[in-house]
């Protein structure tokens, strides 16, 4: 019997560098869109932090022992929604947009809603839009763009104290 023998190595030569040129994008891709995730379940973290921050503040600082419920002030709600947006109950007088200045980059006080809930609850909602890194949509072969604008919602509903 004859044994066959494989092709020499000459011949396979360019292959493993064509096999990579075609991996390396699709890699690329999803190691792009597994830090896209990553990051909005961080600034979702962080909505999630600020909306219980903020809802502790208002729970504590809202309540009336006089008339035994939840009453909210505009001043309250302002030093609650600042709060939320950069940690602090006073505004801090600097730009939203600049990282390290809001809780998240972007965040602002018209996102978080401050609002009783019966007599005796405090509601902060915060809903903000995430907008991921590559841009705000993806190409379509076949119609409109689709859209990576993603929205998130944090909400903390706390008894006045």
């Amino acid at each position: 019997m004859r044994s066959h023998s494989l092709k020499s190595g000459r011949a396979q030569q360019g292959v493993a560098m064509v096999e990579f040129a075609i991996a390396l994008p699709l890699l690329l891709l999803l190691l792009l869109g597994i830090a896209e995730l990553g990051r909005m379940l961080y600034q979702y973290n962080s909505l999630l932090q600020a909306s219980r921050d903020a809802g502790r503040f208002v729970a504590g600082k809202a309540w009336n022992n006089t008339l035994g419920q939840v009453v909210l002030t505009s001043n309250v709600q302002t030093q609650a929604q600042n709060l939320a947006v950069y940690g602090v109950p006073n505004n801090p007088g600097c730009n939203v947009d600049v990282p390290g200045c809001a809780v998240v980059t972007g965040l602002e006080t018209s996102n978080v809603q401050v609002a009783p809930v019966g007599a005796e609850h405090v509601q902060v909602s915060i809903n903000f839009t995430f907008r991921p890194v590559i841009g705000t949509g993806l190409p379509a072969l076949i119609g409109d763009a689709i859209p990576l604008n993603i929205p998130l919602v944090a909400t903390t509903v706390m008894r006045g104290l």
